[in-house]
């Protein structure tokens, strides 16, 4: 194992809780039902999707999904593009913009 995956383990061992695994499932599959449900209703209410936000987006409900069954990746590469600190902070920067 190298050096950059123990590190990135390492940083991602204080995530390793099931409530806040229960918490990116719940709001991953809350923001992709309110986008399935409505798309030009969820993207006015969050203010309207760039390319960037809606890169984010996309990523950010992945990564909720990885991290909330608990699948762990091995490479250092997908360990930082399936980061629980990204996903959930996207994810609650929108859910809170999509309820105010």
């Amino acid at each position: 194992m190298s050096k950059l995956n123990q590190q990135l383990e390492q940083l991602h061992k204080p995530m390793d809780k099931v409530l806040l695994r229960a918490l990116s499932l719940l709001l991953g599959f809350a923001n992709v039902g309110l986008f399935m449900w409505s798309p030009e209703q969820y993207a006015d209410a969050i203010g309207g999707f760039s390319p960037l936000l809606g890169f984010l987006f996309v990523l950010s409900v992945c990564a909720s999904m990885v991290y909330g069954i608990g699948f762990r990746p091995r490479f250092w590469l997908w360990q930082g593009v399936f980061s629980p600190y990204l996903s959930l902070t996207v994810l609650s920067y929108l859910t809170l913009m999509y309820v105010i």
